[in-house]
């Protein structure tokens, strides 16, 4: 079952960011899954290593537009990614050396994490974005 379903409520009307949406919900889905099937710790932590390394890759994707078009609200947005960079790092140094199980509350705060997230500050910079011509 997923955690996340994607539907037009979250999207920023941008192709590059709305896949890479989609992608984070998949993989968040995957995790959650295989969680939830008893999978072994060599699963979820490549899972988890590969949820970590593109999550970077798309919050890299949204800064450099940030930057590109100078979004007024890109300190703070940047903030938001950093701070929930070094929780999931956190996590996943946990979960590798065994002192951190993965339980239903870290999927939760992961899916809650990125719902709100896309819902809160990524629709903020939507309109911005879209009305410089990001599509």
């Amino acid at each position: 079952m997923a955690l996340i379903q994607w539907n037009t409520s979250l999207s920023v009307n941008i192709a590059e960011i709305d896949t890479q949406h989609q992608r984070l919900i998949s993989m968040i889905n995957e995790l959650n899954d295989a969680m939830l099937q008893g999978r072994g710790k060599d699963v979820l932590g490549k899972i988890i290593a590969g949820l970590v390394s593109y999550t970077a890759t798309h919050f890299a994707t949204e800064e450099k537009y940030f930057d590109r078009h100078g979004y007024p609200a890109s300190n703070a947005h940047k903030q938001e990614h950093r701070d929930f960079t070094a929780k999931v790092s956190e996590f996943k140094q946990g979960f590798d050396e065994g002192r951190l199980g993965l339980s239903v509350s870290v999927m939760n705060f992961l899916g809650d994490w990125l719902r709100n997230h896309i819902k809160g500050s990524d629709m903020d910079y939507s309109p911005f974005l879209t009305g410089k011509g990001v599509r």
